[in-house]
């Protein structure tokens, strides 16, 4: 008996397999469901009327499925995007926000044909954790208002969504478990009666579909002295925290995309957005993750969909969606959170088996980034902790050896073996490592096992030839590879001393 074929997660397979289309129209509709209060509260965390972060979702979403190099990545208005241009909406006002989302899309879009995506690479495993536990974190703390100064009810009524969510796809995994809890605690309500928050109460919803907006800002260099800081800290916070989304989900499907085209893609997706009026947006971490890990899609399909029900759902059934409990709403978040942390991280057994150094860096990425409920500043303490600790570990690798031989003449020659990548921080070192006083007047030091990485390292060396210089002695220098000899002959004498 052969096994059923396993299709390739894409579009064409997707739109010829029932099961495969079945899966990204659900996932679409719960994620549409989870987006309406998120884009409304990150309206009220900007400033704006909650259609334009509603309006923001939807182009997000639907330009991306057709732009990004994910799949099944989900695009729409964010809290971090939402943090970094409230100040333009507080001072400027709406023409001016959206003037800066403008420029902050073509600035991504820039940014990304500079291969900024190749600077994920950089980014350590630990960060990466650290980034996983942080977004989980903060998903489960912005669920938190919601569970504060509520009826009574809405505690059992999240615990029985959390029950469905995970008892459901024990026995059937035709539909998602988010959706059926959604449909059952929201018949639950209308059933009983009962007077627990809904959606409606989170803000009101649009009526209307949206239309073309063009900011009426004077084109003047004030006007971009007054956006460009704001358009490219959400450049940046956007990229960051999409790229790292990307890579996430890379991670989770076990498949590779397209960064670059991602960057792009974004930026693109912030012009469309702002030409309707939208606050901007970048990857949704949480419903990205309701996406791909708990409803099981894989395609553009699902992304696309998310901003097409999303329209659907706040426009025309608007008085329906505003009846949903945000009980329900709670309960898939919480499970979303659940499920995107790292338990293995902070388990006793493997930290004792990991690098302290390793602990300090995904410890300090959550707590910064929980601490600033932002990402992108996470991840940048997060990588700079990492580069600190990395360079702080290999200077204490470099070694150097003397020893004292006699050349043909029979003169003593005291020659310094250094073994180790010499770079600033190292290299500080290697000054103090010499015996100036006691050696004889022929000194040679080898680096046949080393290398020159930077202008400190030629600086020391250049400080501890003028020092035996001083005492009458000669210093030789060999060993050096082609790069390192370079870097030495180009940069040797130009450079301050000790």
């Amino acid at each position: 008996m052969t096994s059923p074929q396993v299709l390739e997660p894409t579009v064409r397979n997707a739109l010829r397999s029932p099961r495969m289309l079945r899966t990204e129209v659900l996932a679409g509709l719960v994620v549409a469901l989870a987006l309406i209060p998120e884009a409304i509260s990150f309206s009220i965390i900007a400033g704006v009327d909650p259609r334009v972060g509603l309006f923001a979702s939807f182009t997000m979403a639907v330009s991306v499925a057709f732009l990004g190099g994910r799949p099944a990545m989900i695009s729409a208005a964010t809290g971090a995007i939402a943090l970094v241009i409230a100040p333009v909406v507080r001072e400027h006002g709406l023409d001016h926000l959206v003037a800066t989302v403008l420029l902050g899309g073509m600035l991504q879009v820039v940014l990304g044909l500079a291969g900024v995506a190749r600077l994920m690479r950089f980014v350590p495993r630990s960060v990466m954790v650290g980034f996983v536990n942080a977004l989980a974190i903060l998903i489960f703390l912005a669920q938190v208002p919601h569970m504060i100064d509520v009826p009574w009810l809405v505690y059992p009524m999240i615990a029985i969504g959390i029950a469905v969510i995970v008892g459901l796809p024990r026995v059937t995994d035709v539909v998602p478990a988010p959706l059926v809890a959604i449909v059952a605690l929201t018949a639950f309500t209308l059933l009983a009666a009962i007077n627990v928050p809904t959606v409606g109460d989170e803000g009101e919803l649009p009526e209307s579909l949206p239309s073309l907006f063009f900011p009426d800002v004077p084109m003047t260099l004030e006007t971009l002295r007054i956006i460009a800081p704001y358009a490219l800290a959400m450049a940046l916070v956007g990229l960051l925290e999409s790229l790292l989304t990307a890579k996430l989900v890379d991670d989770i499907t076990d498949t590779r995309s397209d960064k670059t085209r991602e960057a792009c893609g974004q930026g693109v997706a912030n012009i469309v957005t702002g030409f309707f009026g939208g606050m901007g947006g970048c990857a949704m971490i949480g419903q990205t993750m309701i996406n791909v890990k708990a409803s099981g899609a894989r395609t553009r399909i699902s992304t696309f969909l998310a901003g097409v029900f999303l329209l659907i759902l706040v426009v025309g059934l608007g008085d329906v969606v505003a009846l949903i409990p945000m009980a329900a709403l709670v309960a898939v978040m919480v499970m979303v959170s659940v499920g995107t942390f790292d338990w293995h991280s902070i388990k006793p057994r493997t930290l004792r088996r990991m690098p302290r150094s390793e602990t300090v860096v995904m410890a300090s990425t959550v707590v910064v980034t929980v601490l600033s409920h932002n990402l992108a500043i996470g991840v940048v303490v997060g990588v700079l902790v990492a580069m600190t600790l990395f360079a702080r570990r290999v200077a204490h690798l470099t070694e150097t050896r003397r020893e004292l031989v006699e050349d043909r003449g029979g003169r003593p020659t005291a020659v310094y073996h250094v073994t180790g990548e010499l770079f600033f921080a190292s290299s500080n070192d290697l000054y103090t490592q010499f015996d100036y006083a006691t050696d004889p007047r022929d000194v040679v030091i080898d680096l046949t096992r080393s290398h020159i990485w930077d202008a400190s390292t030629v600086a020391s060396l250049d400080a501890i030839t003028t020092k035996y210089a001083r005492a009458g002695k000669t210093v030789e220098i060999i060993g050096l590879d082609a790069s390192s000899a370079e870097r030495h002959q180009r940069l040797s004498g130009s450079l301050p001393s000790h």
